[in-house]
């Protein structure tokens, strides 16, 4: 169901300009860059594509109205004065675009007040990923009052001791990084800790 919608949400700006768009030329460079751009929205949606999903649908959904509104004025400078359907469809487009957006921009407001409570932990994807010989034995969430942190425990099957395997995985200081560009201003930090039996990795949010 969220797929569906994700990618609804990602071509209805090509399909509100089919239903404005004027001349040939100007329509199908528009509608190919407008499709471009719900392909890169859905690639990011599935994970193919690893950016920050709010920044890039708030993103979208700025930058396609102002590129249609562009692309009309473009238009306009090649055709005769809009007939009194095309204004009825464009204020149409309009009011759905700004809808779109309005609705994009509260729900990353909300997203962006719920995470800066920091109850969550992140995803199983942030932890590293592992290099050959090392394995995980589980995986699980801990939290105090810093916040809440994604923990795993792993091991090596090539006997390789515990400050052997934290150098393998690269993580002998903490690393951070941005984890968004506007809703989501944390960083993600990922480290590894030798607990005198074994090692366990750990991301969280910095702030």
């Amino acid at each position: 169901m969220l797929t569906a919608l994700g990618i609804l949400f990602a071509v209805a700006p090509t399909v509100v300009w089919t239903r404005i768009a004027r001349t040939r030329p100007v329509g199908f460079a528009v509608g190919g860059t407008l499709l471009a751009g719900a392909g890169l929205l859905i690639s990011v949606q599935q994970g193919w594509i690893h950016a920050p999903r709010p920044d890039a649908h708030l993103l979208f959904t700025i930058l396609a109205p102002v590129f249609i509104a562009c692309s009309a004025g473009l238009e306009g400078r090649h055709e005769s004065s809009p007939s009194p359907d095309w204004i009825a469809r464009r204020n149409g487009a309009i009011g759905f675009l700004g809808m779109q957006f309005a609705l994009t921009l509260v729900v990353g407001l909300l997203y962006a007040l719920i995470i800066s409570e920091g109850s969550d932990a992140p995803p199983s994807n942030a932890l590293p990923s592992l290099p050959p010989g090392i394995s995980m034995i589980d995986e699980g969430t801990s939290c105090g009052s810093g916040g809440c942190w994604r923990v795993a425990t792993v091991t090596s099957g090539d006997g390789l001791s515990r400050p052997d395997i934290i150098r393998e995985l690269g993580l002998q200081q903490e690393i951070c990084s941005s984890s968004g560009w506007l809703l989501d201003w944390r960083d993600l930090c990922v480290g590894a800790r030798d607990n005198g039996e074994n090692v366990t990795i750990y991301a969280g949010w910095g702030y």
